[in-house]
């Protein structure tokens, strides 16, 4: 496995990585600032458009959009039964996990609606070689206890349910809707990654999102489309981590092994609006988006290439995008371009008064140090289509192209400093279809490359008097900050069975 550099230096790093995404991504703006691996853990409804890079903003999704905007399920004439298994799996042991959704929808005479539920079960990450703090000076190495990782259970179950239910307003071309989503989750893909040092990591915790959609159809393929949501995410993280020794005299010290709490609470307010008209020559459609995210980070883990212990922050966010499709035939092609523009500000507060390298005190609950990110992040979509009943093929890629700006201020350390980083994630895609009046069944192939395992490259020490990861005060992670590469790979196979009303 590769070890790519991803920030170099020694530097306090306020790693802010948000990895709680909705189960229909398409107006939540996920902010991170760490190339972390993570599979299709929120892939539960079919997609036709998945194998083509997710196109979206001027090709419609029939199977997708009732999920991301509620209000397009009056599309639906009669009902649809559907599932959308999926299975994916992390290159380096870095996790796996496998998802069984079942839902239906239905549309009949003004009132549409749809209920999904999904069992999935998440294979953890093996953990790497302990890289704890070592002695700073070790006079008996021979007497440093060895230690062998306990078994542990390394799966992890979640549920999910999704509802929605809407009405059509006669006469007028429009519809309103709304949804509710929730997951009841054991884990969230690639947490424990955060925690090297850790023997294991539990968590508990939900997401829960509720949306209000509507849709007018304004004649002629125009369509006019607005999605107000509300997401909360609350996790639980307790690590468990090991004893460490010392010897640097005649008695040796111990620091008896701990369990560390770490919230993780998130919430959001977004709202969408999507436009999409016909351009001449009929075969051509335009659309264009605009969605804004505001949201608030009341409780952010202790990571380890972190250490700012009770984190809290708010951040701003916004996708600005447009796209083009045309069908020529039994051939579609689409693209979509998104500029994403985000704001992160975070902070950290002194648990009890603390003194300067200058003499001055910071009081308890003043801050420590203040983290202002600035992000200016590219997001492209592209693929194509042939269906030749009942065969279809698809190939598409999506590229998201991630790049902030870091300026913090240590009160702490009476320091100024300023950080510019960015990667590429590159995701091919390619999709199968077999299409008949009775069912139809759809396969999906992802892979997804430029993320990994981030850590820290080379030793870093502490002091024997210091209570290590969980102290008050900032620690320093020492020498490059690095990326362990890794490939997702994700399937997803569908089926769906329409069942016409008389």
């Amino acid at each position: 496995m590769r070890t790519k550099p991803f920030l170099r230096g020694r530097i306090w790093l306020p790693w802010l990585v948000l990895l709680l995404t909705a189960a229909a991504p398409a107006q939540f703006i996920e902010v991170k600032t760490v190339p972390l691996a993570s599979g299709g853990q929120f892939l539960l409804f079919p997609s036709q458009n998945l194998g083509m890079g997710g196109v979206s903003i001027a090709l419609e999704d029939p199977l997708l959009d009732p999920f991301t905007n509620p209000a397009r399920g009056s599309q639906i004439d009669g009902v649809r039964l559907f599932s959308a298994p999926a299975f994916y799996s992390i290159s380096g042991e870095l996790g796996a996990g496998r998802t069984l959704p079942l839902g239906a929808l239905f549309g009949s005479g003004r009132w549409f609606g749809g209920i999904s539920l999904a069992a999935q079960q998440l294979q953890a990450a093996d953990k790497p070689e302990f890289f704890g703090p070592v002695p700073t000076y070790v006079s008996n190495p021979s007497q440093i206890p060895s230690y062998q990782y306990p078994d542990t259970e390394r799966n992890a179950n979640n549920l999910y349910f999704s509802g929605s239910l809407g009405t059509r307003i006669a006469g007028s071309g429009l519809a309103v809707a709304a949804s509710f989503f929730y997951a009841g989750l054991e884990a969230v893909e690639g947490v424990e990654v955060l925690y090297p040092n850790s023997l294991r990591v539990e968590q508990s915790g939900r997401v829960a999102e509720a949306r209000l959609g509507l849709l007018a159809e304004l004649g002629e393929r125009r369509s006019i489309e607005g999605v107000l949501l509300y997401h909360h995410a609350d996790m639980t993280q307790d690590v468990f981590y090991p004893a460490t020794y010392w010897w640097g005299g005649p008695e040796p010290f111990i620091e008896p092994g701990r369990v560390e709490r770490n919230l993780d609470r998130t919430g959001t307010w977004g709202a969408h609006l999507q436009y999409r008209q016909p351009l001449p020559g009929e075969q051509w459609q335009a659309g264009g988006i605009l969605t804004a995210n505001l949201k608030t980070h009341p409780k952010i883990p202790n990571y380890e290439l972190m250490n700012i212990p009770r984190d809290p922050g708010d951040s701003r966010a916004l996708n600005i995008g447009a796209g083009v499709s045309r069908r020529n035939g039994p051939a579609v092609f689409g693209v979509d371009l998104v500029y994403e523009p985000i704001w992160s500000h975070t902070w950290a507060d002194a648990a009890a008064p603390v003194e300067t390298p200058s003499g001055s005190i910071i009081p308890a609950g003043g801050k420590t140090v203040d983290n202002r990110f600035r992000f200016s992040n590219w997001l492209l979509r592209i693929g194509v289509e042939r269906q030749d009943e009942p065969f279809g093929f698809q190939i598409g890629l999506q590229w998201r192209w991630i790049r902030y700006w870091l300026d913090q201020e240590n009160y702490l350390g009476e320091s100024r400093r300023s950080l510019r980083t960015g990667w590429s994630e590159w995701s091919p895609g390619v999709g199968l279809s077999l299409k008949f009046p009775e069912f139809q069944i759809r396969y999906t192939g992802r892979l997804t490359l430029g993320t990994g395992r981030p850590g820290v490259a080379g030793v870093q020490l502490a002091s024997p008097n210091g209570n290590l990861m969980g102290s008050d005060l900032l620690i320093a992670p020492h020498g490059e900050v690095a990326v362990d590469e890794a490939i997702v790979l994700t399937h997803q196979f569908s089926v769906i069975i329409p069942l016409r009303t008389k």
